[in-house]
């Protein structure tokens, strides 16, 4: 093994950065985004042409998205804002919220993200990374609690490069505890390079997450002073070697807090009008916008000057939904249990429940915060997340049939853009939410749940599929399992 200092001078592939840029420059104008925040004046009328644009599922220009920026938070027009938000998540996605775990696998890093837990120069933190043992009782105690979606989290370090991903991937896809077992794995990890990208994507990688942070290159370079890191091109690049490489799913997000919202927003839509013009449409799979938390010894988070409110918070989730309507968007843990009561109906598609984010902490059954990265706001256990969601006409779903039958990168964008997605979902979901009611649920969400598969049910169209899922749930209910349509 090489050392630090030699590994990373390694990483960083010049030709895989340079050949996505336009005469020398990349795709985040900051005289433009600055432009737009500074002198846009909000139109009624155009707002709404915006909102019916978004209905209709196309994708927002940076000058639309800017109308809605610079609408004043106590504006009328928010309430049609919301509504619209609410119901673009519907129609494409329907009923169903996805949910999953983070694994935290490694938590060794070479970078020193001010606002980080796990940076480098943090001696607070026990750095640890999981064996293979670790591995397999950490996913094991999460198959016991009926999760079968995985978010992977490494730390950018020589030893958790995209050989110990692969190896560790191999190893989670192999746990199988009763009727359980793990059938999707995304992985949040460091820029990659093309070549590395295809190793995990013959191993099975689900989306491969890559937040920018923040796409302010002032700040950027303030809050990331060492390390590969440091280097905004070659992670802003990330998702384009990602789409290159075949690995066709992929999620970026913003650290909300950073810097100014505004530009931050803007940032992540022409993020994905790049990925969109080069990649015949494929644009991210999914948008994450999580606040900044506070972490062990990490004094930069009392003092950040960007952090938002959560009225603020609010208003960026329902921007996302209409800037990007048919893209799938994360709310996790980090967010108050009230905060995500709120986002709910704002076309929010993902949340995570029951999670643990220190490094070992889910077969130890314990919160160790001198392993973790930052604090988690919303404690609630997958069974209550499940019951609160069926409770509000949420069906959550395990549902990993997408993936599994080729629906991905440009076949998902297809289907998605046009609205027809939810269709080949809703009956998955259901079936996976069977299982989870058989072989895990309390009786008290069996009791609510049970009433939610039934109207379900009787909304899948046409009646042939309907039928079919019926049929399908009847051989779940009498032991199969992993059942799809």
């Amino acid at each position: 093994m090489s050392t630090v200092q030699e590994w990373m001078k390694q990483v960083v592939q010049e030709d895989e950065l340079e050949r996505y840029l336009v005469n020398g420059r990349d795709f985040v104008d900051d005289d433009l985004f600055t432009r737009l925040i500074n002198t846009t004046q909000p139109d009624e009328g155009r707002i709404r042409e915006i909102i019916a644009k978004s209905r209709s599922l196309e994708r927002l220009e940076l000058d639309e998205a800017a109308q809605l920026i610079a609408l004043p938070l106590q504006h009328p027009l928010w309430e049609e804002i919301f509504s619209a938000a609410g119901e673009i998540k519907n129609s494409v996605y329907g009923n169903r919220i996805v949910t999953f775990a983070p694994l935290y696998a490694s938590n060794h890093c070479v970078n020193n993200c001010q606002y980080c837990g796990y940076r480098s120069e943090n001696r607070a933190i026990t750095r640890k990374q999981l064996s293979d043992d670790e591995i397999t009782a950490e996913v094991k105690a999460l198959v016991e609690a009926g999760h079968k979606r995985l978010i992977m989290v490494y730390g950018e370090h020589p030893r958790s490069d995209y050989d110990y991903i692969a190896h560790t991937l191999q190893l989670a896809y192999g746990v199988k505890s009763g009727n359980g077992e793990i059938r999707r794995i995304n992985v949040n990890a460091a820029p990659l390079s093309v070549e590395s990208l295809k190793v995990l994507r013959n191993v099975g990688i689900g989306t491969y997450q890559v937040f920018q942070e923040t796409y302010n290159r002032t700040t950027y370079a303030e809050m990331h002073p060492s390390g590969l890191k440091a280097n905004f091109r070659w992670r802003l690049y990330a998702l384009h070697r990602s789409l290159e490489a075949g690995a066709d799913d992929v999620g970026m997000g913003a650290l909300f807090g950073l810097s100014d919202w505004r530009f931050e927003l803007l940032g992540l839509l022409a993020h994905t009008i790049d990925l969109e013009t080069r990649f015949g449409g494929v644009g991210p799979h999914t948008i994450s916008f999580p606040r900044i938390e506070p972490a062990v010894n990490t004094p930069y988070i009392e003092q950040a000057p960007w952090r938002i409110d959560d009225d603020t918070f609010i208003r960026i989730v329902a921007i996302i939904r209409l800037m990007v309507p048919y893209t799938g968007m994360i709310l996790t843990c980090r967010e108050p249990a009230a905060v995500r009561e709120r986002a709910l109906d704002l076309g929010v598609t993902q949340l995570d429940f029951g999670s643990n984010i220190g490094v070992g902490a889910y077969s130890q059954a314990r919160e160790d915060h001198s392993r973790q990265q930052f604090v988690l706001s919303d404690t609630r256990t997958l069974d209550e997340g499940i019951r609160w969601l069926a409770s509000r006409g949420r069906i959550t779903s395990f549902c990993t049939a997408d993936y599994r039958l080729g629906r991905t990168g440009r076949q998902f964008m297809c289907i998605a853009k046009k609205g027809q997605i939810q269709h080949m979902c809703r009956p998955n979901a259901v079936l996976t939410f069977m299982e989870y009611l058989l072989d895990y649920a309390s009786p008290e969400t069996r009791s609510v749940g049970a009433a939610l598969v039934e109207r379900e049910l009787a909304g899948i169209t046409p009646p042939e599929l309907q039928q079919h899922t019926r049929e399908l749930l009847l051989r779940i209910q009498n032991g199969e399992r992993d059942l799809f349509v």
